[in-house]
């Protein structure tokens, strides 16, 4: 599975925000400038994740977006469905029911597909954020943290 723009840009903005102190809000701008991502298009991508709960957005001067919930209480397959990513492997697919093998290799996909949707909500965004933490440190790198 490849991550489309969308999909990548989603999780690294709320990993990003999952660096806040206490999860605080931060601006698109600052988010945008640290993870190298068009503001105005993470701007979208940040209000189809508030439609979705997983964020906040507060107004004001020290306003911005943060998270609406606890790092572990986020999976990679709520911020991917949020912002209309799909897994589906053979969408439109209809198996000929005269070929056995056509519908052998049409339940592979569909037990497939269920393992790596069930992998997706399994994944929090806190798993992802040690993740990438061990592997930095693995490598001797600071821990400025850019996906």
């Amino acid at each position: 599975m490849k991550l489309t723009t969308r999909g990548h840009y989603s999780v690294k903005a709320l990993l990003d925000l999952s660096l806040q102190p206490e999860y605080g809000p931060t601006s698109v701008r600052s988010i945008a400038r640290r993870q190298d991502i068009p503001a105005p298009y993470l701007e979208k991508l940040l209000i189809e994740m508030r439609r979705a709960s997983l964020v906040e957005s507060v107004r004001g001067a020290s306003g911005g977006y943060k998270l609406a919930r606890s790092p572990a209480q986020i999976s990679l397959g709520q911020i991917l469905e949020a912002v209309g990513e799909t897994i589906q492997p053979l969408p439109h697919h209809t198996p000929d029911a005269k070929l056995a093998e056509d519908w052998v290799t049409f339940t592979v996909w569909r037990h497939l597909h269920q393992k790596l949707k069930e992998a997706l909500y399994s994944i929090s965004l806190e798993d992802l954020y040690y993740d990438a933490r061990s592997w930095q440190a693995s490598l001797g790198e600071e821990t400025s943290f850019v996906v």
